[in-house]
């Protein structure tokens, strides 16, 4: 993919808004200030094609960025901010949840951001928890790498697969660094492959409706937690 081909597509205050998939998605989600918006542009190789909100959970859209016309980036809502009234907050979790479960999303993976520093936060592990139960294939990027030192990366590299959900063997962990560069050529070569997969397989790329039995059923897998953080 030809990374200086990327534009600001669209951004959609409600689910409703959003327009059928045309191309292949991957979505960006994470805690406000865990530094989605300079990964993304890291990642595009621009400065400012994603803005850097003043402001902390200030980011109410879900915002598409349209790569070479060949993949979609989706930046989704910072969650985890308090200081953001009840009535954004229940906007903002209906608007991540109806994109996560909606049928026509051609979702090919979720990227999910956790501050390298410190355990995921209550929200992470629900956002995960949730990606597993709607099996949205995710990978998990430790942002602000360059912010430890070797030994504290070293200590935190170690703890974090015991602190996530799931299998910590089969959880792909990417330490990114918006200074350095590190994690871009990982998330590069992720990309590149999901778009050769989706060129191949388009129907795997579909999913079908939540099946309402109680196994990872519609009812039984909400994001309302989404900026109810106490910190």
């Amino acid at each position: 993919m030809n990374y200086h081909n990327v534009s600001f597509e669209a951004a959609y205050g409600l689910k409703q808004q959003i327009p059928v998939s045309r191309l292949p998605e991957v979505a960006f989600s994470g805690r406000s200030n865990v530094g989605k918006s300079s990964l993304i542009n890291k990642l595009l190789g621009r400065k400012a094609l994603a803005r850097v909100s003043s402001e902390p959970g200030k980011t109410a859209t879900i915002n598409f960025y349209n790569l070479d016309d060949q993949l979609h980036i989706v930046d989704l809502p910072g969650y985890g901010y308090a200081k953001v009234g009840l009535s954004d907050k229940q906007r903002w979790a209906g608007l991540i949840e109806g994109y996560l479960k909606d049928e026509r999303r051609n979702l090919g993976l979720v990227v999910q951001l956790v501050d390298i520093r410190r355990p995921p936060s209550d929200q992470d592990l629900q956002m995960i928890g949730f990606l597993q139960q709607m099996e949205i294939p995710y990978v998990v990027v430790l942002t602000k790498a360059d912010k430890l030192n070797q030994a504290q990366r070293r200590e935190r590299l170690a703890s974090i697969a015991a602190e996530l959900p799931g299998d910590p063997e089969g959880t792909v962990i990417i330490p990114f660094s918006a200074l350095s560069g590190e994690g871009v050529d990982e998330l590069r070569e992720i990309l590149g492959q999901l778009v050769q997969f989706a060129a191949k397989h388009p129907e795997m790329l579909t999913r079908e409706a939540p099946e309402a039995d109680g196994e990872a059923g519609s009812e039984d897998v909400k994001v309302e937690y989404i900026g109810f953080d106490a910190e």
